[in-house]
């Protein structure tokens, strides 16, 4: 599908269509979703670069408001609201005495609803229970028709609004990512239960359609566009678009990758992540003669942003912004996150040493959660902090046996690496819009290579996938048992089964890894802020020390290090 902007032609004959044409209307169906945040275009640090956000968003709806008229356009949100920057933390955690900057922001921009998306939930109960009420005093549903009370099977969040646009009537029905329990620790979405959109959004459609007889139904889900094969429960959009009846618009998102399909005259639009592009459906005809419909992704321009809008939010901007340069310590040396991909590194060093100062912890399990930051040497502010951790994932220690822990090292390590032929990196020739490579990119996520501390052992990339692990002992030198328990520090999403080496890799019953968890801490981002500022400076030594993370190395080291170098050359 061709990426194009409005330019005067088009919003001239968009114009012209809507006035000249009084037996027909034109309705335009705008899309976000994974903005993650990105509500600003300004960076908070100086010599940053400048980025799309909802600032650009506001800029192009406006202009297609005047061509068409504020009555033809629908602007809807997919969701994952809440979390990816400074600004979503800051108003999530920070400053929550007054309204939450989201709901003005949308409000702001008269969006009509906005679905609810993972990492909307990972924020807590605090944070979606209040932001559901203040965007609904703002006439703005949170939806989420397949979130579910636990106590009654009613919907927790609003299911679907009618909305009257273009001379049309319009179902919105919204439904979240249903596999929020293999991501998110169980506090966080206590009393709801998520069900699959298969059968659940049919269910819906067929409920909507004969109640309120609408001329178009729109599906506006946080979902992956997915493969279409039915194996994904976290990206079922293509399964959707086979299988629903009675949709006009499925509305995608989860997996920040621009798609555009039609089948049997439904529409499915994913306009990707970060508000780098809008989904734009543009609905014809009349009721009598037909309607058609046609969709595509538009990219937006970080360099047109909708001053008014800016202005207007420049204080919450500047609140956002001194909080995020306020010093926290020092670094001796500079964090480099790609260093994670070939071995033992600071920065992975740092995130295991603060996870086993917890009196629990024996043994910590960390990725590489930033694909390619680095952290500059000297002072640290807290924006560094989100380089550092990104997501808001809470600390669990788990208790596991030690066969299970080498498993669980098998899996994440058999996803990472391969036996070495002209790769030792399992990269593929693609590039990855998520992770900005243009070219070679990982197979699987790298944010699932988990290493360990506490453990001396090593990977042999040489032996086959389920027999590369040895390990010689426990950090202190003490013997490892395949057949003890061990506590295992680790992320809430790890915990809970996120990547699926917990469940695949370690083969633990998915019913019991509530039961195994023996502690729970805040978020691990707070962990490493509360570390750098009590020891005001960090150097490798302070969280090298072997005796407590231990050490782990690829072998044999003549076959892997150029092999490896080569492959990080292409990725990066």
């Amino acid at each position: 599908m061709k990426h194009n902007v409005l330019n005067l032609l088009t919003i001239a004959l968009l114009a012209f269509a809507t006035a000249c044409s009084p037996g027909e209307r034109t309705l335009h169906i705008v899309t976000t979703g994974d903005v993650h945040g990105s509500w600003f275009d300004d960076p908070y640090v100086e010599g940053q670069a400048g980025k799309t956000s909802l600032m650009s968003v506001s800029a192009w709806v406006d202009s297609l408001r005047r061509a068409v008229g504020k009555e033809n356009v629908l602007l809807l949100d997919a969701g994952d609201c809440l979390q990816g920057d400074n600004a979503a933390y800051y108003y999530n955690y920070v400053d929550t005495a007054g309204e939450h900057l989201f709901a003005q922001l949308v409000s702001y921009m008269d969006y009509d609803a906005v679905a609810v998306g993972n990492h909307d939930i990972e924020t807590g109960h605090p944070v979606y229970d209040k932001l559901t009420a203040q965007l609904a005093a703002r006439g703005i549903p949170f939806l989420a028709a397949n979130a579910v009370r636990t106590d009654s099977g009613e919907p927790y969040f609003p299911a679907y609004k009618v909305f009257r646009r273009g001379g049309m009537k319009i179902a919105v029905i919204g439904f979240t990512n249903p596999n929020m329990k293999a991501w998110l620790d169980e506090p966080v979405w206590r009393g709801i239960e998520f069900k699959s959109l298969i059968p659940c959004a049919q269910e819906w459609v067929d409920r909507v359609r004969q109640k309120e007889r609408p001329d178009l139904v729109v599906v506006l889900t946080h979902s992956g566009t997915g493969a279409g094969d039915g194996g994904s429960l976290e990206s079922q959009g293509l399964d959707l678009l086979q299988t629903l009846h009675g949709v006009d618009v499925l509305v995608c998102s989860h997996d920040h990758r621009p798609f555009v399909k039609e089948e049997n005259g439904t529409w499915l639009i994913n306009g990707g992540a970060r508000a780098g592009n809008v989904g734009h459906v543009e609905v014809s005809g009349s009721k009598a003669a037909g309607r058609q419909l046609k969709g595509e992704f538009v990219r937006m321009d970080k360099n047109k942003v909708d001053e008014a809008m800016k202005a207007h939010f420049r204080p919450a901007f500047e609140k956002v912004r001194d909080f995020t340069l306020q010093p926290v310590g020092r670094l001796a040396m500079e964090l480099r996150t790609r260093d994670a991909y070939s071995g033992m590194c600071d920065y992975l060093n740092l995130l295991h040493t603060v996870q086993l100062t917890v009196p629990e912890a024996q043994i910590s399990l960390a990725a590489p959660l930033t694909f390619n930051g680095s952290v500059k040497s000297g002072e640290v502010i807290y924006n560094d902090m989100f380089t550092i951790y990104p997501y808001e994932n809470q600390l669990c220690v788990l208790r596991m046996k030690g066969s299970e822990i080498k498993d669980f090292l098998e899996y994440s390590y058999d996803h990472w690496i391969q036996t070495p032929g002209r790769h030792v990196l399992r990269i593929v020739n693609e590039g990855d819009a998520r992770t900005g490579s243009a070219r070679w990119s990982f197979e699987h996520r790298s944010y699932n290579f988990d290493s360990a501390a506490g453990l001396v052992y090593t990977v042999d990339v040489t032996r086959p996938a389920g027999s590369r692990i040895k390990v010689k002992s426990l950090a202190d030198g003490s013997a490892f048992d395949p057949d003890a328990w061990y506590n295992v520090a680790m992320t809430s999403y790890r915990a809970s089964g996120g990547g699926d080496t917990i469940i695949a890799g370690a083969h633990i019953p998915e019913e019991e890894t509530d039961a195994r968890v023996v502690a729970r801490y805040p978020e691990i981002r707070e962990m490493v802020y509360q570390y750098i500022k009590k020891h005001g400076t960090v150097d490798a030594a302070l969280i090298g020390d072997r005796t407590v993370i231990g050490e782990w190395h690829f072998e044999p080291e003549k076959l892997v290090a150029p092999l490896m170098k080569a492959d990080l050359d292409l990725i990066f």
